[in-house]
């Protein structure tokens, strides 16, 4: 018998439509995928060369269960210069991927019935994890805005079992970024209602159209109510390597470490030094993707909008396209997911059903366009051929 905890959780969607193109591959068939979210650049050299010197050194022993002094340090130094946060080694925690991150933080924080506000459109894992930690989920539909999230949202959501409130900009899936002005209104609302922020951070370097980005755990007022949570999976693009960070109050914090003791223990040994190399070393390699994915986001927004039925908000950072695709639909292709298979049937691309992303993303599709242009240009002649 299966406990009520584990038949909450959904398999990821995004995985989910990965595996089967990769599948579909397999079996010869010459299947695209903009599924995954995960850039298609290698991890750089410098960031790899140490992961070698590691293992030559012999570092494949346990560490810390909760990261190596040397890494949790370089993500103090992080945080203080890119987002303005102050914390010390104590208030961070090294995880096996952000996921691990959000996990461990949601299991020291939530009680049965504590209700966590979650903008929608949402990433997939964001309410499996909330439900398996037995929050309940209060869902915010941002569409009306253009997938912004506002202040005046948020208060609509608030109730006296508000915990948490989860923020993510750049977002996944809509690539959308909000506003300064905003995220400080957001946390006046925290202070008022004494319910925890946290922040995902994960796409920060992404950012086109002079969008900059701000954290609002760089509030001075917010250092006990917010968690910032980062991996360097897509900055890096150390997607496998599986290291995730987060910092938030001590007294949290902590916790959350004993947890992950008796949970997986230490993060890979030598994945950390790969990270510690990433922070510290060289970071070349983020603004040549960034330069790539805008070239890329610039020509997924010229050339889907032109596709019939389809509705497209510019993308404002991360490397997802999110459009509205209901005037495609059919009698009988008549939501994301159908809308999705008819896509990986008929124009043999593999994209993720907008559904997926919560009820308020029904209309539409993620695309990634973390994939080569070639196959960004290719994709998109075949969705318009199966649209006509």
């Amino acid at each position: 018998m299966l406990s009520k905890r584990i038949q909450k959780i959904q398999p990821s969607a995004t995985l989910s439509i990965n595996a089967k193109a990769i599948e579909l591959k397999k079996q010869g068939v010459d299947i695209l995928k903009f599924g995954a979210g995960e850039p298609d650049f290698d991890t750089p050299d410098n960031i790899k060369d140490a992961a070698k010197r590691a293992l030559d050194e012999g570092f494949t022993k346990y560490t810390s269960a909760t990261g190596i002094v040397e890494l949790k340090e370089a993500v103090c130094d992080k945080f203080k210069r890119d987002n303005q946060i102050d914390c010390e080694v104590s208030n961070i925690l090294i995880t096996n991927g952000g996921k691990q991150a959000l996990y461990n933080c949601f299991m020291a924080i939530l009680d049965s019935g504590d209700e966590v506000i979650i903008p929608s459109p949402f990433w997939v894992s964001y309410a499996d994890i909330v439900a398996v930690c037995e929050g309940t989920s209060v869902y915010v539909d941002t569409t009306p805005n253009n997938f912004k999230l506002t202040a005046e949202m948020v208060k609509s959501a608030i109730t006296p079992k508000t915990k948490c409130l989860i923020l993510n900009s750049p977002n996944n899936p809509t690539g959308m970024v909000i506003e300064k002005e905003e995220i400080e209104k957001i946390a006046k609302l925290a202070l008022e209602y004494k319910f925890y922020i946290i922040s995902d951070e994960v796409y920060e370097y992404f950012l086109y159209d002079d969008k900059e980005m701000f954290s609002i755990g760089s509030i001075s007022e917010m250092k006990d109510l917010v968690f910032t949570v980062n991996a360097v999976s897509k900055s890096y693009s150390m997607t496998g390597w599986r290291i995730g960070y987060i910092t938030g109050p001590q007294e949290v914090i902590k916790p959350m470490g004993n947890l992950q003791s008796h949970a997986t223990s230490n993060p890979c040994s030598i994945s950390q030094k790969a990270a510690l190399e990433a922070l510290t070393g060289p970071q070349d390699s983020i603004k040549q993707m960034a330069d790539e994915f805008v070239k890329r986001r610039n020509y997924v927004y010229e050339e889907m909008s032109k596709l019939p039925g389809f509705k497209l908000v510019k993308p404002e950072g991360a490397f997802y396209a999110f459009p509205d695709v209901s005037g495609a639909f059919t009698n009988e292709v008549n939501d994301s997911f159908k809308f999705t298979e008819f896509l990986m049937e008929k124009a043999k691309i593999a994209v993720v059903p907008g559904g997926a992303f919560g009820e308020a993303g029904n209309k539409y599709i993620r695309f990634s366009y973390a994939s080569s242009m070639e196959d960004i240009e290719k994709g998109i002649r075949r969705i318009r051929d199966a649209l006509l």
